[in-house]
């Protein structure tokens, strides 16, 4: 009996041994991430890979291109002086929280909404991109905004998403037809079976930077500005981030990434 009490009192010492060096040791992400950059002379962002305009791999160079990937090196610029200490991780929506948790990335800059939910989790800089959802019509449509969506209209979406949802409170009299994906609902819209297409403004530019036959109109119709995300409390980075930002903002920078992938200056 006194050796059992001797193994069970052992094993109650040594959990606790661990528990007690369990909450001595702080996570990868609970650490300065600000420290962390200056001390590698590196940011690491996460991005998308396969969004065009703002984040696509280059086959031929196979480096990764877009609006998000050039505003990642001008705030890399800013912080450490070099867009080249700018270093990108893939990420997907799936991968690029639990990505940046677990250390693997300082920032996430991939077309992330933000949104009250995702802040549970992370932290965002300011908006550096005013995404929203929008309409895309062939040239020489009618349609100019919402408003033009009358009954005898129809607007193509994808079958359970919250473009489609949104469209219908925004023109309730008109017609939805939701389709599997953005490329049937691309298909139905040059074959003539609806008479605009709607989702995020930045998938719609991608379409229409391939078709320019074409054209977004109206602007956005809903608000979901894209942040970068990063760990919770970390304010020294966010506030190098926002001061980036504005920088580069201010100095023109900004808008010349701007024009160069969207052909035009931000609204």
């Amino acid at each position: 009996m006194r050796k059992k009490r001797t193994i069970i009192l052992l094993l109650s010492l040594l959990i606790m041994s661990v528990l007690m060096i369990g909450c001595g040791r702080k996570k990868l992400s609970d650490k300065s991430t600000y420290d962390r950059v200056k001390r590698s002379d590196t940011i690491v962002w996460g991005v998308k890979n396969d969004t065009k305009l703002f984040g696509l791999m280059n086959i031929d160079t196979r480096q990764v291109e877009g609006f998000d990937i050039d505003i990642a090196k001008a705030l890399t610029k800013e912080i450490l002086g070099s867009p080249d200490k700018a270093k990108f991780v893939e990420v997907t929506s799936k991968t690029r929280i639990p990505l940046l948790k677990n250390g693997n990335i300082d920032a996430i800059i991939a077309t992330m909404t933000i949104s009250d939910e995702r802040k549970k989790q992370v932290d965002f800089s300011d908006i550096y991109f005013k995404a929203g959802q929008s309409l895309l019509v062939k040239k020489g449509s009618d349609i100019k905004s919402v408003e033009d969506l009358t009954g005898e209209k129809t607007v193509l979406a994808v079958k359970g998403s919250t473009s489609a949802d949104n469209i219908r409170k925004a023109a309730p009299n008109t017609k939805v037809l939701e389709l599997e994906n953005y490329a049937e609902a691309f298909t139905a819209l040059q074959s003539g079976q609806g008479d605009a297409m709607t989702t995020d403004n930045s998938i719609l530019m991608g379409m229409a930077a391939d078709n320019p036959n074409y054209v977004l109109t109206g602007g956005n119709f809903t608000n979901e500005p894209y942040g970068m995300a990063i760990n919770k409390d970390q304010k020294s980075f966010q506030e190098s981030l926002n001061k980036a930002l504005e920088k580069i903002k201010s100095d023109g920078t900004y808008n010349a990434i701007y024009r160069e992938w969207f052909d035009k200056n931000p609204e």
